[in-house]
């Protein structure tokens, strides 16, 4: 697979009008704040510690990419496609993921605070000590998703969503949310009638 080389300023603040082809391409640590990228193709590509604040990936198919410590504070991702994709370490501060496709992805000691995350398929996603503070859950598809020592603190999710998902005695809920009985951890409540 050729691995094509963009220069990052080619495409910062710029407004692509064609669904530009970045398939496998090396964008390590590129300066794409604000680019628009609506509906790109972006899968395979390595965009680790990229600079992505503000971006509009809206749509993009991102399958596979290499987004591991990225910085998409603020971006848009609204219906993007990004199953199995590195998000490790990534900065999701306000960041919209609403409806997007994170299948099986690795968020692995992300950021999404705050983030929209409304619809999104997070179906087996590893969202292990995932800060999630403030994140907008709502109707996610958390079928199977690691949530072991994630923050969901003042997430927005309901009992039902979380039931689908693993965690342990170290992930934080919402005061109103207990953990799910398959978890095998106690309520303070249980604990102190132990």
């Amino acid at each position: 697979m050729s691995v094509a080389k963009v220069t990052s300023n080619s495409l910062r603040e710029r407004d692509l009008f064609i669904e530009p082809d970045l398939t496998g391409a090396e964008l390590r640590e590129a300066h794409l704040a604000r680019a628009n990228l609506f509906r790109a193709e972006l899968s395979e590509a390595n965009l680790s510690r990229a600079k992505l604040t503000g971006a509009n990936l809206s749509e993009a198919n991102l399958t596979g990419a290499d987004l591991t410590e990225a910085s998409l504070t603020e971006a848009a991702l609204s219906r993007a496609d990004l199953p199995s994709t590195d998000l490790s370490e990534a900065h999701l501060l306000r960041t919209d993921l609403s409806e997007a496709d994170l299948m099986s992805a690795d968020l692995d000691s992300a950021k999404p605070v705050r983030a929209n995350l409304f619809r999104a398929d997070l179906m087996g996603a590893d969202l292990t000590s995932a800060k999630l503070t403030g994140a907008e859950l709502r109707e996610a598809d958390l079928s199977g998703a690691d949530l072991c020592g994630a923050d969901l603190r003042e997430a927005s999710l309901t009992q039902e969503e979380l039931e689908a998902a693993t965690g342990d005695e170290n992930t934080q809920l919402p005061a109103e949310i207990n953990p799910p009985a398959h978890w095998g951890v106690k309520t303070d409540e249980q604990a102190k009638e132990d």
